[in-house]
């Protein structure tokens, strides 16, 4: 009786063999790129989330840039991304070459530049497009809802504008109508 979503969050966390390894993840970034496109020609709906962490200890300029070309590439749907910081007795605490604070503020703001560009196009090849939604809540200008691609309380809404007096748990088909990076407007059908 259960509903399987095309949604999946995998936690990739950087695009640089030698970081992954430092981080003890596997690292066959080639990979990864080719299983994200055999599950999108599998799944054309599919929607892919994931977590990155900037700033690893010893992470050059280069392994950064090599990040963003995989973000590019990737073109996943939803994205969270964490400057690293020291967690009580993680190996890594011990590691050289530390990123300094500022820098990796500098990292997190241009990685998150470039998802939301990613983020705002994939949303807007939702626009004229029908989707079902389920009604979450209501606020002073409308209904917030969800769609299949919305996990709650990280991703991005559906707002339906001038929409009242649907209850919580409504399901419902709407016609996207506006998108930006993270969200999108839309009307009942």
């Amino acid at each position: 009786d259960g509903i399987i979503l095309p949604y999946l969050d995998i936690p990739f966390q950087h695009a640089s063999p030698r970081i992954l390894k430092l981080m003890k993840r596997p690292g066959a970034v080639e990979k990864t790129l080719d299983r994200i496109q055999s599950w999108r020609a599998a799944v054309p709906d599919l929607t892919l989330r994931s977590t990155f962490i900037v700033g690893f200890p010893g992470e050059t300029e280069v392994e950064f840039e090599e990040l963003l070309a995989f973000l590019k590439e990737a073109q996943l749907d939803r994205v969270g991304c964490f400057k690293y910081s020291p967690v009580e007795g993680a190996t890594a605490n011990e590691l050289p070459d530390a990123v300094p604070e500022e820098l990796k503020d500098e990292r997190l703001e241009r990685f998150m530049a470039v998802q939301a560009d990613i983020s705002a196009a994939r949303l807007a090849t939702r626009i004229g497009r029908e989707i079902e939604v389920i009604v979450d809540e209501e606020d002073e200008v409308g209904t917030l809802a969800r769609s299949h691609a919305d996990a709650p309380e990280i991703d991005g809404v559906v707002y339906l504008e001038g929409v009242f007096d649907l209850q919580p748990g409504t399901r419902l088909k709407v016609l996207v109508e506006e998108a930006d990076e993270h969200d999108l407007w839309a009307t009942p059908v």
